[in-house]
């Protein structure tokens, strides 16, 4: 039964379902935690329905699980929060409601929400921010790592996170005597190997509830809609996830961690652990998650090499923690930049994956239907598309952050921003991740099944990307020329006369100028 005082109103954001959180350790009968489904939360960008459902029904989980531990728990629905205008203005009302004397949050990941608390001023209410207990580094260390505005590369970072942490090292030294096995993990999928490929774990929360709460408040989604949820909503299911990727997926997810096929129902998850939204959520907790990984490879009869587990350690331990670093440290002026000036819409077939490119339209259509693609399928096939394009990187942006079931913007928008569209002036990457149909050729099988010729540059159905690809480097040859990672490559383009290559330009504002039918 819940009291009507309370000293103390705690928030917990969707994100923040973290239960070694050291608010946690001891019950207090004067301590209102509040978990609060809002409009403000749907509605920033138009988010899959998978996603909404899946925050939703974790966050009721949480509130349930704290409960059950001895805590005060006050779980509002979108019914209950529905007159609310936003955020602040509910708390403040049930600060008042309850007569608390102090209000205290969790460190949001994401600046908007972070501003939005630190404004926030309630009469004869003490307002207090904690950490979130999740990350390796605090906010206070970032800029210890990362210099704001300036590049910085990823591996000399997690080369530094290694040591601190203790992580793969034997006497001060790698473990297996490199840093980095990304090498061994480039492999395309054979006939064998897709064979072979394991069904994914899938779960089944009723979500039923929930999604007739989105209709009822006119919240507008994209993607598949589901009454059984596939994703972990929970510590027990998302530790399940982490223990069947160690023994499952963890032996072959390095050599497979950028293949893609469109020849097995398990296509959409293949090695992959899908463990970033129950990461980003903070069911599971990053160390938890590394740990895990190495114990599984240092099995005595495990079948797991130095190469997978090395490759998935630096995605947690390197990948995530430094992308973070550059959210914070660059904010909030961070992605206010369009480095190569790009202005394009985003074409109507990243709405319903209506596209003849079967690359393009294998990763949207995925996405839509799980809210879900993998790093590869949206760096190197949709991410490289609207590079080679010249999509706006705000609309592109938004998509991200709205379709993936693991979006939040502290990763979404440097990847995007940084990795996908080269539009932050180089602080993330060193150079466009842009490529010709070739690439995507030799990642995966979908070519093979394409209406497009992926050996064609110019003529009826030639590969989009191959025109597009030099059309780009070709009118950002200014910026690239010099680049030691991509100038090399302009030789290619020189060995071709001018008439070659304004055929070449002209196949490529064809289907600019057609890119809705492509």
């Amino acid at each position: 039964m819940m009291q009507s005082r309370y000293t103390t109103l705690r928030l917990i954001l969707g994100d923040q379902l973290n239960a070694g959180h050291h608010w946690y350790k001891q019950p207090n009968e004067h301590v209102l935690y509040v978990i609060a489904e809002l409009k403000q939360e749907t509605n920033y960008v138009t988010h899959h329905h998978q996603k909404i459902c899946a925050f939703f029904a974790a966050m009721e989980n949480f509130a349930i699980a704290l409960q059950q531990a001895g805590h005060e728990v006050l779980h509002l629905s979108l019914d209950d929060t529905h007159t609310y205008h936003d955020l602040p203005d509910l708390i403040v009302s049930l600060c008042q409601q309850y007569h608390c004397q102090a209000f205290e949050y969790q460190q949001p990941d994401e600046y908007r929400l972070s501003q939005q608390l630190a404004a926030l001023k309630i009469p004869d209410v003490t307002v207090q921010a904690t950490d979130s207990d999740h990350f390796l580094l605090t906010l206070a260390e970032l800029e210890q790592y990362i210099t704001p505005n300036k590049h910085h590369r990823m591996e000399h970072f997690y080369r530094a996170m290694r040591k601190r942490f203790d992580v793969l090292m034997v006497e001060g030294k790698p473990q297996g005597g490199k840093w980095n096995f990304d090498g061994a993990n480039r492999n395309k999928l054979k006939a064998g190997d897709i064979e072979a490929i394991p069904q994914p774990l899938m779960f089944s929360n009723d979500v039923s509830a929930i999604s007739k709460r989105l209709e009822k408040h006119n919240i507008n989604t994209i993607g598949q809609s589901c009454e059984q949820l596939l994703w972990p909503t929970n510590r027990k299911q998302s530790q399940a996830l982490l223990s069947y990727f160690c023994r499952d997926l963890l032996p072959l997810f390095g050599r497979f961690q950028d293949a893609m096929t469109t020849k097995s129902e398990s296509a959409w998850s293949l090695y992959h652990s899908r463990l970033s939204f129950a990461l980003n959520t903070k069911m599971l907790h990053p160390m938890q998650v590394i740990q895990a990984a190495i114990d599984a490879y240092s099995q005595p009869d495990s079948k797991i090499d130095i190469a997978q587990v090395e490759g998935f350690v630096r995605q947690i331990l390197g990948w995530r923690e430094f992308i973070r670093a550059i959210y914070w440290v660059n904010m909030p002026h961070y992605g206010k930049e369009n480095t190569l000036e790009a202005n394009g819409s985003l074409p109507d077939f990243f709405w319903d994956g209506k596209t003849n490119m079967q690359c393009m339209h294998h990763a949207i259509k995925q996405s839509l239907d799980y809210s879900y693609a993998h790093h590869i399928q949206r760096l190197m096939v949709t991410g490289n598309f609207c590079l080679l394009t010249g999509i706006t990187p705000s609309e592109v942006e938004k998509w991200y952050l709205g379709i993936y079931i693991d979006a939040i913007e502290w990763v979404e928008k440097p990847n995007t921003l940084g990795m996908a569209l080269f539009a932050d002036a180089g602080v993330v990457a060193t150079k466009p991740y842009a490529a010709s149909g070739a690439y995507i050729n030799k990642m995966s099988d979908y070519c093979s099944s394409c209406q497009y010729d992926v050996k064609k540059k110019t003529g009826l159905n030639a590969c989009p990307f191959n025109s597009l690809y030099w059309r780009f480097m070709d009118r950002n040859r200014e910026l690239l020329a010099n680049n030691p990672r991509v100038g090399m490559l302009f030789s290619h383009w020189d060995k071709l006369d001018d008439s070659e290559q304004s055929v070449i330009v002209e196949q490529a504002e064809y289907y600019l100028r057609h890119i809705n039918s492509l």
